[in-house]
């Protein structure tokens, strides 16, 4: 139609192609230059300000990254802290009342059996046991218990322990008197030592409702290689 329009106006033979022709490039010089445009306008450099916040964005999210793997390492030791700090976790009470232990009485109507378990990190080179399983003690009244750790290497290994009562409920009314937790211990090649632990549990224990049908305790101690650093909270019986 378009063409037939152009035969009416300009009748010769040659002057239809001219006119498609010259119609045609322009048509192709308009798209070329709105492509050239548009690319100039979506495809231009960052400006500094845009870099800027680049390279912010990047930095906060390395920092978190080390934060969060700075978080993962330290979450054990703070969870012990916080166990250590209010009886929680099965971790027992920071200390003793002296003055109790000599006037406390001992209730025989209340038998509890005391198991011990021993536990050591994978890095850990001591054999570390219990010598006896289990003993019966009555709430009120001192009971004696000992572990045996042996260095069965050709160093010596300075470890250091750490333990907690199972019911976590008990924890609270677990004291100890005299134990080897928390302090650095060094066996020298081939040594083996006897570790006492000397405790008692408070006679509130019978009288706490939540431990109605409590008749089993286990203590559990972990021992670990110790490293420059590594220190744990230190409970106040531990320091006399």
């Amino acid at each position: 139609m378009f063409r037939s329009l152009l035969a009416s106006v300009f009748p010769t033979k040659t002057s239809v192609p001219v006119l498609n022709r010259l119609i045609c490039q322009k048509c192709g010089s308009s798209k070329r230059t709105a492509f050239r445009s548009y690319s100039q306008e979506n495809g231009r450099k960052p400006s500094e300000e845009s870099r800027k916040r680049m390279r912010s964005t990047l930095y906060y999210m390395t920092a978190a990254g080390i934060v969060t793997v700075g978080m993962s390492y330290a979450a054990v030791p703070l969870y012990r802290m916080f166990c250590q700090a209010y009886s929680y976790g099965g971790t027992t009470a920071q200390g003793h009342d002296c003055s109790k232990v000599e006037t406390m009485k001992s209730n025989k109507t209340r038998a509890i059996k005391v198991k011990f378990n021993a536990d050591k990190a994978s890095n850990m080179r001591w054999n570390f046991k219990p010598q006896q399983n289990e003993i019966t003690v009555y709430p009120g009244e001192t009971a004696l218990a000992f572990y045996t750790a042996r260095n069965p290497t050709d160093q010596s290994v300075v470890g250091i322990s750490t333990y907690n009562v199972i019911p976590f409920e008990a924890g609270q009314y677990f004291n100890k008197i005299q134990c080897f937790c928390f302090e650095e211990q060094m066996l020298n090649p081939q040594e083996q030592v006897d570790m006492p632990v000397f405790f008692y549990i408070d006679p509130e224990f019978a009288e706490d409702p939540y431990l109605e049908f409590c008749n089993e305790i286990i203590l559990s101690y972990t021992f670990f290689e110790a490293k420059p650093g590594l220190k744990f909270p230190v409970p106040q019986f531990a320091k006399r």
